[in-house]
């Protein structure tokens, strides 16, 4: 690390947070993948701690939230049986939130798609939240009681519920890969007096496959899925990071940070290189010849 210079990480970030892989990064870079792999889980942990101090007393209107899928180290159907249930094999859920407004993510978090990983991603975005808001989420039967635990009587929460037809769909080659024939949702209300003209999922879902879009390990048929949980951690924490605070977002012209007052500057990638400080380096020893 000491010897990568603010450009040259820079370079790096920038090439992972546009849909890299690791070995086209250290190709493209021309360093070494351990450089690459180590600059990840330091700029990841750097990341994951800024947004987590940052992100707090927000004042946002509106929420939605939803999980998408991933996998690591396999595919589900070749997890052998001692890693049968172990986070890190097989199925991996990310949890994500959206203010659609200012489109900021306040929270996210890696784990599996239970009762107890819903129960701490909601807790962890209700203690982001200044005030009361309306909250939207897919038909998850998890997330019920995970808000009302989170927020008690405090909210307006609603669920919408999509409906897909499976008359006619076998699992051919041609339809293994595409979804149901959508035939309708059910806007389901399960506390306080959400608006009905924004129970709405459509933000998160358009967040989802902006995460699948620049984030190599999201991408469906591909080999470049991570083989550590730790590792696709550091990069959801970088992605976001980048999202927030450096992409500008289309139709608001500005950055989600900047858009949500978190931030009042527009970030730049070097910006995120220089969160991860320099190691201090090591005294060397004397130098012996030898004989």
């Amino acid at each position: 690390m000491n010897a990568l210079t603010i450009e040259k990480r820079t370079q790096i970030i920038n090439l992972l947070v546009e849909g890299n892989s690791m070995r086209a990064t250290s190709r493209i870079a021309d360093c070494s993948i351990n450089t690459v792999t180590k600059l990840l889980i330091d700029v990841g942990v750097a990341c994951s701690e800024y947004q987590d101090n940052a992100m707090r007393n927000l004042t946002c209107k509106r929420i939605q939230c939803d999980e998408i899928w991933s996998f690591c180290y396999c595919k589900q159907k070749n997890v052998a049986p001692e890693n049968e249930g172990v986070l890190g094999y097989g199925d991996v859920w990310t949890w994500t939130a959206i203010d659609p407004v200012t489109k900021l993510v306040p929270s996210f978090m890696v784990g599996s798609r239970t009762v107890e990983y819903a129960e701490a991603f909601i807790s962890d975005l209700a203690s982001r939240l200044a005030g009361r808001v309306q909250l939207t989420t897919d038909g998850l039967k998890a997330y019920v009681d995970a808000v009302e635990g989170a927020f008690g009587a405090d909210i307006d929460f609603a669920q919408l519920v999509k409906i897909y037809g499976s008359e006619g769909i076998t699992k051919t080659d041609a339809r293994r890969y595409s979804p149901s024939e959508f035939t309708g949702s059910e806007k389901r209300i399960k506390m306080g007096d959400p608006d009905v003209k924004h129970i709405c999922t459509s933000h998160v879902e358009r967040q989802n496959l902006t995460m699948r879009m620049s984030m190599r390990r999201f991408t469906r048929l591909t080999n470049g899925f991570s083989k550590k949980i730790e590792n696709l951690e550091h990069m959801v924490a970088l992605h976001f990071m980048h999202y927030n605070f450096v992409r500008i977002h289309k139709s608001l012209r500005t950055t989600p940070a900047m858009a949500a007052g978190v931030s009042e500057k527009l970030w730049e990638i070097s910006d995120i290189a220089a969160l991860v400080t320099d190691p201090i380096p090591m005294k060397r020893g004397t130098y012996k010849k030898k004989g």
